[in-house]
């Protein structure tokens, strides 16, 4: 569908996810703001747009400022979402109190085109992340109702923080971790189909009022990620088993780290499978084929091969 004429506004629009929607957004002639605290963070966006196509609004996340930066706006898309807390209630403002302010300023400028992203398996979750998701999205329904709610796996690409941040842990530990002997189930999802997703979500009016699980079409365990990393990374690593009560030590001393590679909150979200329920709506119902991760992941994983991404060029 052609948004030529269009006005998105995309919250969390430098994210991972975020980023991928405004270039899709962008790809098919809408104007997008991309809403951050600090706009000179959203300039590397610019490019993927023509001249004045793209910009980035500074927001302080307040509910007069949100109200006034959707008015006049065709489709929000909110994308904000947190790993790890930096501050007692920072799941808590990021998933439940953010997503009641956009949502309230939607009601208010009578937008019908609102996407939440959430979070697969945030109904039977046991971590503080999973409560406050689920909590979001109830907060979003209540004053939203035609809200179109997106519920992704862990998802996949070529800047993701999952495949890329173990795939960088190999680079230093002789070993990996596996909590629990990593039994938890995944059905990553590749980011492109996330963004596809949200952009059928806005051109399908039968999409509003509904929540997408969004999974691709492999499920694989915390063990078999991790045997996937040593196949493209080419880097032979011992798997060894990590008794919960030592993991939770470990994350509690991590947890001073500017960016902790594992959190006390993220071991009780890997203690719960993250796949699709039976009988939800996912990916196929918005005429998207799920894409698998062979597909996706060799392409930027050889970066982590010994020697880089030519060196088996050379030796051919």
């Amino acid at each position: 569908m052609n948004y030529k004429n269009k006005i998105a506004v995309v919250f969390g629009g430098t994210g991972f996810i975020g980023r991928q929607i405004v270039c899709d957004l962008a790809a098919r002639g809408a104007r997008v703001k991309v809403v951050t605290r600090i706009p000179e963070q959203a300039y590397f966006l610019k490019p993927a747009g023509s001249v004045g196509q793209i910009v980035p609004v500074m927001c302080d996340y307040k509910q007069e400022t949100i109200c006034n930066i959707v008015k006049n706006t065709d489709i929000v898309v909110n994308t904000i979402g947190i790993l790890f807390e930096k501050s007692k209630d920072g799941f808590h403002h990021a998933h439940v109190d953010i997503p009641k302010m956009i949502a309230s300023a939607c009601k208010k400028e009578k937008i019908e085109n609102f996407v939440h992203i959430s979070a697969l398996a945030c109904e039977r979750g046991d971590s503080k992340y999973a409560h406050t998701k689920l909590a979001g999205e109830q907060e979003v329904l209540q004053i939203c109702p035609q809200v179109t709610i997106m519920r992704p796996s862990i998802v996949f690409g070529e800047d993701d923080s999952f495949f890329n941040k173990f795939a960088k842990m190999m680079n230093i530990m002789p070993f990996l971790p596996l909590i629990e002997g990593g039994k938890t189930k995944f059905q990553p999802v590749y980011v492109g189909d996330v963004a596809q997703a949200v952009m059928q979500a806005i051109s399908h009016k039968e999409a509003q009022g509904h929540i997408f699980e969004l999974c691709g079409p492999d499920t694989v365990t915390f063990k078999d990620i991790y045997e996937i990393l040593i196949r493209e990374t080419k880097k032979q690593r011992m798997l060894v088993k990590i008794p919960l009560p030592l993991a939770k030590m470990q994350a509690f001393f991590m947890k001073i780290l500017p960016n902790p590679p594992l959190t006390t909150d993220q071991i009780k979200s890997l203690r719960t499978d993250n796949v699709m329920n039976a009988g939800a709506l996912g990916l196929r119902d918005l005429n998207i084929h799920p894409t698998a991760m062979d597909l996706i992941l060799p392409r930027y994983l050889e970066r982590y091969r010994p020697g880089g991404v030519f060196a088996y060029k050379k030796m051919a």
